[in-house]
């Protein structure tokens, strides 16, 4: 059970390699993708929203609402090939969303873990902290997926990630 986390410019090279069973896209509008061809778009849940944590005039905020799209989407998931999470340079809206469904996974595990599992696996890593505090409150957490996740520290600025993989059982 594993989910796979990538930047745009790799979805196809990782589709071809990896055949994930579910794709989650999470880009701005104007940069939004129609499902890969192929790829069934009953299994590809597209997100519109910007890199941001904080509204700002004319950029869309993740809300509630997208993070519960995300993680009820993650439900239907039967894990028996991958999941693949995506933004546009695989650093921050997947990664929150990656360590979200994570998290709602392992109800019982320590969100310390799970992020220092993530920070091994991808040392450019940098959760969206809107998303995270958003998946937080919906798992009722109590900031402990927060706390988690600002302990991971930060990326060193990279520009874009590179395919990882995270588990989703812990």
């Amino acid at each position: 059970m594993v989910l796979i986390v990538t930047p745009l410019s790799r979805i196809h090279d990782v589709i071809a390699e990896r055949a994930p069973s579910h794709l989650i896209t999470l880009l701005s509008p104007s940069e939004m993708i129609e499902t890969p061809e192929g790829f069934p778009p009953t299994r590809h849940l597209r997100i519109e929203t910007h890199d941001i944590a904080a509204a700002q005039e004319g950029l869309v905020l993740p809300t509630a609402e997208m993070m519960e799209r995300v993680l009820e989407f993650a439900q239907g998931w039967d894990a028996r090939a991958p999941m693949l999470v995506h933004c546009w340079a695989g650093i921050s809206r997947s990664t929150a969303s990656a360590f979200a469904i994570a998290c709602e996974r392992n109800p019982q595990a320590d969100e310390h873990v799970i992020a220092q599992a993530l920070r091994r696996s991808a040392p450019h890593a940098y959760p969206n902290r809107r998303l995270v505090a958003l998946a937080d409150d919906i798992l009722g957490r109590r900031g402990r997926m927060v706390e988690a996740v600002e302990a991971m520290g930060d990326n060193n600025f990279a520009m874009e990630g590179v395919p990882f993989d995270l588990p989703a059982r812990y």
